[in-house]
């Protein structure tokens, strides 16, 4: 079969194929404001969503940390020494703590703590040689069980009590015997953490805007890269849409154009969402108000952010968009493409919630290096040959993309519709083994 007038042989458009793109760009752009699902996935959720899962996220861990202290731990307490009773009414005077009374054996309580019966066993016991040097000082074991939350966290309480109680002891002990509390302590850690607010809350969202924008990237291209090809296939407007006075280079290019500016769209609300909500959701968390965690991005970062936002627009919406082509309805085109949705998940596998910056071999990973450059640029580390290698890694991807995408445009059963397969299997048998360019 002859080529269909028109059948693309190159992306390179002319002045008029440009007024041509720029029309139906727009046609696209006004029928997807019509689409409720491309106004939902490529619009509202970027905005509402990543905050409201952080904000639901943050308030649950806050929930589950008040439903857990407002548990009281079942402690069992054995051997108390005479001198020491005041410990016993310590810990039996503590509103989380309830304290049961020392049993006869000692195999009964370590029965009851496995069976859950019991969250703590405490045993008072006798200093060694060289501790029992001082009057009365004594020693504590706790047992308990370290699969269990409930254990755990009574570990920690008794461990508290403990603690306080032993400071107090041996603060007495020291005045009875004169030694200043200095000669009694030897040595004090002392904490004092530099970290101003500012880059406690760099730190943070370095951590969460890379991934969410990523995430929301390819998502914002998801739907309507199915729904401009699959889509139009199921609603039988394909072939329509082909009989335009325009070729077929111009409306496969406005189309990418589409699928690529929602992506950005979806991207650039993602980002205006987080900084809107990432004060005040994570004050809880962080035991301050919105005013005292400063987040804001260095001014280098934002053209890296913009760039970095716009080659994962452009990489996204050209391979969402072959794969989908081959579909016939939205649900196939769903399973076509999410394989490319989960490139999404690379900054996860890529040192996201570590120290680790952009290195050369990371940026020559498309998509994860993105999230690394952008968690770097969020944190003020600007490494310039890295973050060119990453851009220019992500232009090739996108030119292998285009080349595939000009390669299938070449057969005629592929642009009417009358091709029955996935992308890999016209990959196999038509790109690499060359097969003739005919209708099956």
């Amino acid at each position: 079969m002859a080529s269909l007038p028109g059948a693309p042989s190159s992306f390179r458009l002319s002045s008029a194929s440009r007024s041509t793109v720029f029309l139906l760009y727009l046609r696209e752009l006004r029928s997807a404001l019509r689409e409720r699902s491309i106004v939902v996935n490529s619009i509202l959720l970027p905005v509402f969503l990543y905050p409201l899962l952080l904000w639901v996220m943050v308030t649950g861990a806050t929930l589950a940390e008040g439903m857990a202290e407002g548990t009281r731990s079942r402690v069992v307490v054995r051997g108390v020494p005479e001198a020491h009773v005041e410990m016993l009414d310590s810990l039996r005077a503590a509103p989380d703590v309830e304290v049961i009374v020392p049993l006869g054996a000692v195999e009964e309580a370590e029965d009851m703590l496995a069976r859950g019966d019991v969250d703590l066993v405490v045993d008072f016991g006798i200093a060694s040689a060289r501790e029992a040097a001082m009057p009365d000082n004594f020693s504590v074991r706790l047992s308990y069980d370290r699969s269990v939350e409930r254990s755990r966290r009574a570990r920690a309480r008794a461990t508290a009590a403990v603690t306080r109680y032993r400071d107090r002891w041996l603060g007495r002990q020291a005045r009875e015997l004169d030694i200043a509390q200095a000669e009694l302590e030897g040595f004090r850690i002392v904490s004092n953490s530099v970290s101003t607010e500012r880059q406690l809350g760099t730190l943070l969202l370095s951590e969460l805007l890379p991934l969410f924008l990523v995430i929301m990237v390819a998502l914002g291209c998801f739907v309507p890269a199915i729904d401009t090809t699959a889509g139009e296939r199921e609603r039988s407007t394909w072939e329509t849409t082909l009989t335009l006075a325009a070729s077929r280079t111009d409306i496969v290019v406005a189309k990418y154009l589409f699928v690529a500016t929602l992506g950005l769209t979806a991207g650039v609300l993602n980002v205006v969402g987080v900084f809107a909500a990432i004060g005040p959701v994570t004050a809880p968390i962080t035991g301050s108000s919105a005013a005292e965690f400063e987040y804001s991005l260095p001014a280098l970062a934002f053209p890296v952010v913009l760039l970095g936002t716009v080659s994962l627009s452009l990489f996204f919406a050209a391979a969402m968009m072959i794969l989908a082509a081959f579909a016939r309805t939205f649900k196939e085109g769903q399973g076509m493409v999410t394989p490319i949705y989960w490139l999404a998940l690379l900054p996860l596998l890529l040192g996201q919630g570590s120290e680790a910056t952009l290195t050369p071999v990371v940026a020559a990973i498309p998509v994860g290096n993105v999230a690394m450059m952008l968690r770097d640029a969020v944190r003020g580390v600007f490494q310039w040959p890295l973050i060119l290698e990453t851009l220019s890694v992500q232009v090739v991807a996108v030119v292998c993309c285009l080349l595939v995408a000009r390669s299938v445009l070449r057969f005629e059963d592929f642009l009417i519709g009358a091709y029955d397969g996935s992308f890999w299997r016209f990959l196999k048998k038509r790109l690499i083994t060359g097969a003739p360019r005919s209708v099956h």
